[in-house]
C-alpha cells in the first residue's frame, strides 16, 4: 500500500509541478508553502469541509466530487469579489485507493486549471471520506465586498437561477423524477456549480454588500441583515427560476426550493438606486444575468411576500447539527 507521501506525490505534487503559478515562492512537498501576495492586495482566505452523506454521495464518481468541492469553495472568493490564486486541500480516506484518487485528482485539476488556481499543499489521512478545502484569493485593498454593506433602500439582486441545487438533491434522493435533460442539468448544476468569479468582477465596485448563496436565499440574505442592521423583502414571484424547475409545474415546491432549498452558489447582493442604470446596461448587453427579487428596509428580518402577501416557508434554510 502507498504511503501518504507516496499518495501525495504520485497524485498531486507532480501534477501540479506541471502547472507553474505566480506567486507560489515554495509549494507541495515542505512543511510550508511560501506565497507572495500581489502588490496593493489584501488575501482573501475561505475554507469549507465537504462529508460523504452529507455534501455529496459516497459513491458519486469522483471527478465529480473534486469539481464539486472546490467550485463551491470558489464560490466563496466570488462572493468577496476576490480573483482565485491558491488552494489546499486535506484529503480524508477510508483506504488509499489509487484509481479513486487518480479520477479525484484528474476532476480537480480540471476545474483548477479552468478558474487560474494552483494548490500549494494539504494534508492525507485515515478515516471517513472527507473533504477540506481553503481557497485564497486577492482583493483590491479595502474594496471587497463584504455583508455589512446594506442601506435601507437597496435593491436586492440574485445571479441566474435560484431552487437547481435543491432540485437536484430530489433527484440524487430519488423524491421527484424529470425528464431526462432536465434531470442531466440539474445534476450538472450540483456536481458543477458555477462560482460567478465573472459576474463578481463586474459587481464588486456597485455592490453594497454580497454573498454567496449555499443555505437558501433567506437564511443567507439574513446574514446580511445582521451585519447591516437592516430587514428585507422578498418578491417572491420575481424569483428567476430555470426551465428544469418550472417543468415540475408545482409553483410552490419551486418557490420553497429556491428560498431555503441551498446549494445554488449564486450570488446575492445589493446595489443602491443609483446604480441600477449601470446594471441594466450590463444586463442588457448580455455581460450578465441578474434579477431583482427585493428591497432592503427598516428592520431585521427577511419577509417573503407573494403578491403582497406572506409567503410561509416550511424552513428558512440548512442547517448543520440540525
Amino acid at each position: 500500500m502507498p504511503s501518504e507521501f507516496q499518495l501525495i506525490q504520485q497524485f498531486f505534487q507532480r501534477e501540479q509541478a506541471e502547472q507553474p503559478a505566480e506567486g507560489v515562492l515554495l509549494g507541495i512537498g515542505d512543511d510550508c508553502a511560501l506565497l507572495q501576495i500581489p502588490a496593493g492586495k489584501q488575501l482573501a482566505v475561505s475554507v469549507d469541509t465537504l462529508v460523504a452523506g452529507v455534501h455529496f454521495p459516497a459513491d458519486a464518481d469522483p471527478e465529480l466530487i473534486a469539481q464539486r468541492a472546490l467550485r463551491t469553495n470558489l464560490s466563496d472568493l466570488a462572493a468577496m469579489g476576490a480573483d482565485p490564486l491558491w488552494f489546499t486541500l486535506a484529503l480524508t480516506l477510508p483506504e488509499a485507493n489509487e484509481e479513486w484518487l487518480r479520477r479525484f485528482s484528474r476532476g480537480l485539476f480540471s476545474c483548477a486549471r479552468d478558474y487560474g488556481i494552483a494548490l500549494v499543499g494539504g494534508d492525507t489521512t485515515s478515516g471517513p471520506l472527507s473533504i477540506t478545502i481553503q481557497v485564497m484569493g486577492a482583493t483590491q485593498a479595502h474594496q471587497a465586498m463584504r455583508r455589512d454593506g446594506a442601506n435601507i433602500g437597496d435593491f436586492i439582486l440574485v445571479t441566474n437561477a435560484l431552487g437547481d441545487g435543491a432540485a437536484a438533491l430530489a433527484v440524487i434522493q430519488q423524491t421527484q423524477s424529470f425528464a431526462p435533460e432536465h434531470r442531466d442539468y440539474l445534476l450538472s448544476r450540483f456536481y458543477r456549480p458555477t462560482p460567478r468569479l465573472q459576474e463578481s468582477a463586474l459587481i464588486r465596485d456597485m455592490a453594497t454588500s454580497a454573498l454567496d448563496i449555499s443555505d437558501g436565499l433567506v437564511a443567507d440574505l439574513q446574514h446580511i441583515c445582521d451585519a447591516s442592521d437592516v430587514g428585507a423583502v422578498i418578491d417572491v414571484e420575481n424569483i428567476p427560476l430555470s426551465p428544469a424547475v418550472k417543468a415540475l409545474n408545482n409553483t410552490s415546491q419551486a418557490y420553497q426550493w429556491a428560498l431555503s432549498g441551498g446549494d445554488d452558489y449564486e450570488l446575492c447582493f445589493t446595489l443602491p438606486p443609483e446604480k441600477m442604470a449601470d446594471i441594466a446596461m450590463l444586463i442588457a448587453q448580455g455581460k450578465l444575468n441578474a434579477t431583482v427579487i427585493g428591497e432592503i428596509i427598516p428592520g431585521n428580518q427577511v419577509v417573503c411576500e407573494l403578491e403582497g402577501e406572506p409567503f410561509v416557508l416550511a424552513k428558512t434554510g440548512y442547517q448543520h447539527f440540525e
